[in-house]
C-alpha cells in the first residue's frame, strides 16, 4: 500500500516530491515573497498533486492566528437578522476566514458572556454581535472581551464600533414617497418597542411628516410578523374613509398581513388605501399587489463589517468608535399608484 494511502501528506512530503527545502515549502503557503517563480510553480504543483492541506492547529500555534471569526446573533428565524448572518458568513470566507456562530434565543449578559467565553476557547480573532435590540446592545457594552468586537443592527449612539443600515433614511424615503403621491397623512405600524431598527423607522415617519406640517396619527405597533401586521390591518381597515390612504409598515410580513386584511375588509390597495413596506424580502414582488418596500443592502452590510473587524484585529483602528451607515433604496412597486382623491377612479 502506498504512503499516501496511509496517511495524509505532509509538508516534507511536498518538499520530497518538489525537490526542495522544508522552509521553501513554508514560505510558499505563507505567500513569501522570496521565492523565485519557477520554484513557487513546482511546490504547488506538488501540492495540487498529493492533496496537502495544511494543519490550521499547528499553523495557529506559529502564527498566534487561527484566521477565525465569531458572530453572535438571535431571532435567525427573522429575515434581516438571517441575511445579515448570511451576508457576513460570504464575507469572511472572501477574506479567508471562518466563521464561528452562536445563535442565542436572547442576548442578555448571561447569554452574552457564555458565548464571548465559549469563542474565546475556540480561538477567535474578533466577533461580530448581531444586535438589534437595545437591550442587548447595552448588555453587550457591560462586557469585558479579548479580542475586537463590532455590532450589526444596533443603531447610533453606542460605544462599541457599528455598522448599520440607515433605517432612519429608510423611513423617510417611505413616508416621502407617500406623500409626494398626494396623501395628506401616513399612518405608520411599527416594529417591536425594544428593537432599535423599529424605533428609528418610526423617528424617520415621524420626522418626515413633521416637517411637512403634518400632525403625525397614532401607530400601531406589531411583532414583524404577519399575524401582528393582519391584526393591526383589522383596526387599520376601520380608520379608512376617516382619513386613511396610506400606511408604512416596518417590514414587509408585517405588510403582507396588512394587505390581506384590508382586502378582506373591501379595502383596495392602491386605490383606496397605499402600502408601503421595508426590507424587500424575495416575495414582496409578488404579494397582491406587489409591495413598495424600502430594500436593505445585507451584502455591503456584511462586507463593511467584516473590513472593519479585520481593521480592528490588524490594529487599523480608526479614529475614535467608527460607525458606518449603509444606505437603503425605496423599490417602487403597484401597493402605491399615484394617489387619487377620487377612491372611485382607476389607478394611473
Amino acid at each position: 500500500m502506498a504512503q499516501s494511502q496511509l496517511r495524509p501528506p505532509t509538508m516534507a512530503d511536498v518538499a520530497r516530491l518538489a525537490g526542495v527545502s522544508h522552509q521553501t515549502v513554508s514560505r510558499v503557503l505563507g505567500d513569501h515573497p522570496n521565492v523565485r517563480d519557477e520554484t513557487r510553480a513546482r511546490v504547488l504543483h506538488a501540492i495540487e498533486e498529493m492533496g496537502y492541506r495544511r494543519n490550521s492547529s499547528a499553523r495557529a500555534l506559529v502564527t498566534r492566528r487561527t484566521r477565525t471569526l465569531g458572530v453572535v446573533a438571535s431571532d435567525t428565524t427573522l429575515y434581516g437578522p438571517a441575511s445579515t448572518l448570511f451576508a457576513l458568513e460570504e464575507a469572511a470566507r472572501a477574506e479567508g476566514y471562518l466563521v464561528s456562530t452562536v445563535s442565542l434565543r436572547k442576548l442578555t449578559v448571561g447569554t452574552l458572556s457564555e458565548a464571548l467565553d465559549h469563542l474565546s476557547e475556540g480561538g477567535v480573532e474578533g466577533v461580530v454581535a448581531i444586535a438589534p435590540q437595545r437591550s442587548a446592545v447595552e448588555a453587550l457594552a457591560e462586557l469585558r472581551h479579548p479580542f475586537p468586537v463590532v455590532t450589526v443592527g444596533s443603531g447610533p449612539g453606542v460605544g462599541i464600533p457599528c455598522v448599520n443600515v440607515d433605517q432612519h433614511m429608510g423611513a423617510r424615503l417611505a413616508t416621502g414617497h407617500l406623500l409626494a403621491a398626494g396623501h395628506r397623512t401616513v399612518w405608520h405600524l411599527a416594529g417591536p418597542e425594544d428593537w432599535q431598527e423599529a424605533a428609528d423607522r418610526a423617528a424617520g415617519w415621524r420626522a418626515t411628516l413633521e416637517e411637512a406640517g403634518v400632525e403625525p396619527p397614532m401607530s400601531l405597533r406589531g411583532d414583524w410578523s404577519p399575524l401582528s401586521g393582519y391584526r393591526a390591518g383589522q383596526e387599520l381597515a376601520g380608520w379608512v374613509g376617516r382619513g386613511l390612504t396610506a400606511v408604512f409598515v416596518a417590514n414587509d410580513q408585517m405588510a403582507l398581513g396588512v394587505l390581506r386584511a384590508l382586502r378582506e375588509a373591501g379595502v383596495r390597495t392602491p386605490q383606496d388605501v397605499a402600502v408601503v413596506g421595508f426590507d424587500d424580502i424575495p416575495e414582496s414582488e409578488f404579494f397582491a399587489p406587489p409591495l413598495t418596500t424600502v430594500r436593505q443592502d445585507f451584502s455591503a452590510v456584511g462586507k463593511r463589517s467584516i473590513a472593519l473587524l479585520l481593521d480592528l484585529i490588524e490594529g487599523r483602528d480608526p479614529a475614535g468608535t467608527p460607525r458606518f451607515a449603509i444606505e437603503p433604496q425605496l423599490v417602487v412597486r403597484a401597493s402605491t399608484f399615484p394617489y387619487t382623491a377620487d377612491p372611485g377612479a382607476a389607478p394611473t
